[in-house]
């Protein structure tokens, strides 16, 4: 059973050139999403509007999604459903905003966000733009970022995009029929990340207009690796097979497929240098997941 639960838009909310929805698919937590919110409150763009796809089993997300915030929110209800990508599927569906985005449930953004996404898309004309993940002094985390603005192809596309980090036109989501439900976080396969390469790729092959700007940030809690536990190491391994899996779909070719495999190892060898044996175990995992992307096959957790 599906419940939807809503408050109305602000009122004499100014109208503005665009209007914005933004889907949010959370599972698990609380506190990041009313930072989420929080974040949201005190932009200077206000025409748009949240969809929350919760997947939780229970009601945790009711009393916060019932507050009277200064934007229209939608709660769409589908516990038993899980998987990042279905749950973007299942709301922009639901949205009518001509732009949408989709922020990560612990994510936040800068005052200044959607309007400045919104300024450069149409600056560059494009229709669909990306941004980078930075902390709140500007560096880059959980990644690495292309420095310059340019438009998106199929060799930088592994360094210009993050799936929170992303603005589609509402065109562009219906020419690719979206995500694809079984890539990606959450997702009931193996291949645990690189929806948004996915897309993106679709995207540049169907002869749209991708453009990544590194001046349009957001912000993320950053993944620091010190000593990576168990946890983090699966959570790795199931990365890398989702990279290695988009490799292959897309046709990238032995070469470039080995060239990524190799990277990981070659970062092992720096750390063993380094007198850092303790990060080969991750650095190994990162390898064999993408190897096991590559040729659609797992071996083990």
């Amino acid at each position: 059973m599906h419940n939807v639960s809503t408050i109305p838009p602000a009122p004499n909310a100014p109208a503005h050139a665009f209007a914005v929805s933004l889907v949010v698919t959370t599972l698990g937590r609380v506190k990041q999403v009313e930072r989420l919110f929080d974040s949201l409150a005190g932009q200077s763009f206000t025409n748009f509007d949240v969809l929350v796809v919760d997947q939780n089993d229970d009601d945790r997300l009711a009393p916060l999604c019932v507050r009277p915030w200064p934007f229209r929110i939608e709660r769409f209800h589908t516990p038993g459903e899980r998987g990042a990508s279905r749950g973007r599927n299942r709301g922009w569906r639901r949205t009518r905003g001509d732009i949408v985005l989709f922020p990560d449930d612990d994510c936040w953004y800068p005052s200044d966000f959607l309007e400045k996404s919104l300024a450069a898309m149409a600056h560059w004309n494009c229709d669909i733009i990306s941004g980078r993940a930075a902390d709140e002094t500007g560096r880059s985390i959980n990644g690495r970022f292309e420095k310059a603005p340019q438009s998106l192809d199929l060799v930088n596309v592994w360094t210009t995009a993050i799936e929170w980090m992303v603005l589609f036109r509402r065109r562009a989501l219906d020419m690719l029929d979206g995500f694809d439900d079984d890539i990606g976080i959450g997702a009931a396969t193996p291949w645990q990340s690189c929806e948004i390469q996915d897309i993106l790729i679709r995207a540049l092959r169907a002869g749209l207009r991708c453009w990544y700007d590194p001046a349009l940030v957001g912000h993320h809690e950053e993944m620091i690796l010190g000593s990576p536990d168990a946890k983090l190491m699966r959570k790795a391994h199931g990365y890398a097979r989702g990279m290695g899996f988009v490799l292959r779909l897309h046709g990238y070719g032995p070469i470039k497929i080995a060239e990524w495999v190799a990277r990981p190892l070659a970062s092992a060898v720096v750390s063993l240098a380094r007198g850092r044996a303790d990060m080969l175990p991750y650095y190994g995992r990162v390898a064999i997941g993408r190897l096991e992307g590559a040729l659609r096959r797992t071996y083990g957790n």
